[in-house]
């Protein structure tokens, strides 16, 4: 059972690439395709222990292709570089909704540590 409340509505804005959940309470993220692809849940991306995961690149213009419900509890993406395995539960995304800009931040500093670009 999911702790945070699933989205009334979902929907896909593909000119500015955004994913937009709407909340029964009136809250809105508004999560761009390129975060939810660089934070896929995916054990492509996470990786299969400990650890930070797959350092993801080059996913600047990344489209969302993709969405299927799976269950009650979460929503498959697709992505136009053929990522397809990541699960995002509700809480998953409320979690990315809450936390975008640490994790934005995030993202940006291991790609510049690492050498990575967007």
């Amino acid at each position: 059972m999911s702790e945070q409340p699933v989205p009334s509505d979902i929907r896909v804005r593909r000119k500015s690439r955004i994913l937009a959940l709407t909340y029964p309470d009136g809250t809105v993220w508004e999560l761009p395709f390129e975060l939810l692809r660089v934070y896929s849940p995916s054990a492509e991306v996470k990786g299969h222990g400990a650890g930070p995961g797959t350092l993801q690149t080059g996913k600047k213009d990344v489209e969302l292709t993709g969405i299927q419900p799976v269950g009650n509890y979460a929503v498959q993406l697709s992505f136009s570089d053929g990522h397809d395995s990541g699960i995002y539960s509700w809480d998953y995304l409320w979690d990315l909704g809450c936390n975008q800009t640490r994790y934005w931040q995030a993202y940006l500093d291991r790609l510049e540590h690492e050498g990575g670009q967007r």
